[in-house]
């Protein structure tokens, strides 16, 4: 198992350094293939790029709780937002880490995560277990984000350590997102900034947002919407 989890993190810097999907796609699909084959159980054909793509996603965003312990919450999560295609920064850093391959070492301490940029990146809910433990996440930036929707929003929302920390949140072109995620938001008490764009889901414009700065009244939103 330990093969398949090297080779998964080579997938993963591989995703996040690719400039296009199509650049990656027969390397991915490769190396999967390859490494069901070391484990003596070959994967089955995956013609269809949609299911392909589909699938890796899910498997990039698998939780393993072993990992987290044994590297620490802010390096496991480090490793999956990489993995998905986000960057992340560090605290006292100015540096957004891109590469998967180039992630600091150094004791489980050193690098605490303080920024977290998820454009265009894979996160999944089911992926948001490695955000429980981070302490000092002070940003986050989701923008073209496919997989979050309200869900998503009332999972982040409801994660003690982000409700603690949080400062600015951007959400910026998420298709699936609607009132119902927007107002989840509320959840967020220590918000600064909010800024709302691009969210076609969003009907009740108005109301909603009367909902979210009676609960948010500290916080300064920005709205951009249709």
């Amino acid at each position: 198992m330990r093969q398949y989890r090297e080779t998964l993190s080579d997938l993963g810097a591989a995703y996040s350094r690719a400039a296009g999907m199509n650049a990656i796609a027969q390397r991915l699909g490769w190396g999967l293939h390859a490494a069901g084959a070391r484990l003596r159980h070959p994967l089955a054909p995956l013609p269809d790029r949609r299911h392909l793509w589909a699938w890796l996603n899910a498997v990039f965003n698998k939780v393993d709780h072993e990992r987290i312990l044994e590297a620490g919450p802010d390096r496991a999560a480090s490793e999956w937002l990489l993995r998905c295609g986000a960057h992340v920064r560090y605290r006292d850093s100015d540096r957004w880490q891109q590469d998967y391959n180039g992630l600091p070492t150094g004791t489980r301490d050193r690098y605490r995560i303080e920024a977290i940029n998820a454009t265009d990146s894979c996160i999944m809910e089911t992926g948001f277990d490695y955000l429980d433990g981070l302490q000092h996440v002070q940003q986050i930036h989701l923008e073209r984000c496919v997989y979050i929707g309200d869900s998503t929003l009332e999972r982040l929302s409801r994660t003690d350590s982000l409700v603690a920390s949080l400062h600015d949140l951007r959400v910026v072109s998420c298709g699936n997102v609607s009132d119902l995620g927007v107002i989840s938001l509320q959840g967020l008490r220590n918000l600064q900034t909010l800024l709302l764009r691009d969210l076609p889901a969003v009907k009740n414009k108005d109301s909603t947002l009367e909902t979210l700065q009676k609960s948010l009244p500290a916080c300064v939103i920005t709205v951009d919407l249709p």
